[in-house]
C-alpha cells in the first residue's frame, strides 16, 4: 500500500491538522497511522484508554506531554512511545512548542472516529455522539486525577523524561 502525501485525506485546520494516512481497513486489518500536526499548548483528547490496541507516537518535530497509565512523561523529536493496550493515556502540546508526530494503531479502524472528532469541532454532531461510539472504536473514557493535577499545574511532580531547558511547568 502506498500513499503520496498529497492524496492523503487532511482534517482540522492549521495548526492542528490530522492527515489520515492508513486505515485498518485499507491495510488489511493491520494498521491504521495518521500525522498529526498541534499547535502550542494544546489539550489532545482527555484521559482514555483501548481495549485491544497499542497506540504508538513517533515525534517528527516539536514535543509532547503524554499521559500513560500513572505517569507524565514529555517527549521530544527523535522520540518514540508505546502505549499499550488498556493503558490510560492522554497529550497536549508544551505551552513553548507544538509537534509533528506519527501516531500509530496496530489493527484498529480509527478513520470514522477522527471524521466523528471533525464534525463535533465543525459543529455538525454532538460531543455526545462520541461518548456513545465508545465501543465501536474501541476509545474508552477514563478520568485521571494526576492527568488533571497535570493540566491544572498542581501535578508536576508528575511529570518525567523532560528535554533540556523544558523547565518542570506546563507553562513552559
Amino acid at each position: 500500500m502506498l500513499v503520496r502525501a498529497g492524496e492523503a485525506e487532511i482534517l482540522g485546520d492549521p495548526p492542528n491538522t490530522m492527515k489520515l494516512l492508513a486505515d485498518a481497513t485499507t491495510t488489511g486489518g493491520l494498521v491504521s497511522a495518521i500525522r498529526s500536526k498541534i499547535g502550542k499548548g494544546v489539550d489532545g483528547p482527555p484521559p482514555h484508554y483501548h481495549h485491544d490496541a497499542a497506540e504508538i507516537f513517533y515525534v517528527i518535530d516539536g514535543g509532547l506531554h503524554v499521559l500513560t497509565g500513572d505517569r507524565i512523561v514529555t517527549i521530544a523529536a527523535g522520540d518514540f512511545l508505546l502505549v499499550p493496550p488498556r493503558t490510560p493515556h492522554a497529550f497536549s502540546t508544551p505551552a513553548h512548542t507544538g509537534v509533528d508526530m506519527l501516531i500509530v494503531k496496530p489493527g484498529a479502524e480509527r478513520f470514522d472516529y477522527f471524521r466523528l472528532g471533525d464534525r463535533v469541532r465543525r459543529g455538525q454532531a454532538k460531543p455526545q455522539e462520541i461518548l456513545a461510539s465508545q465501543d465501536l472504536y474501541d476509545n474508552h473514557f477514563h478520568d485521571s486525577p494526576i492527568w488533571r493535577r497535570f493540566l491544572d499545574g498542581t501535578g508536576e511532580d508528575r511529570l518525567l523524561a523532560l528535554p533540556p531547558n523544558d523547565g518542570t511547568s506546563r507553562n513552559g
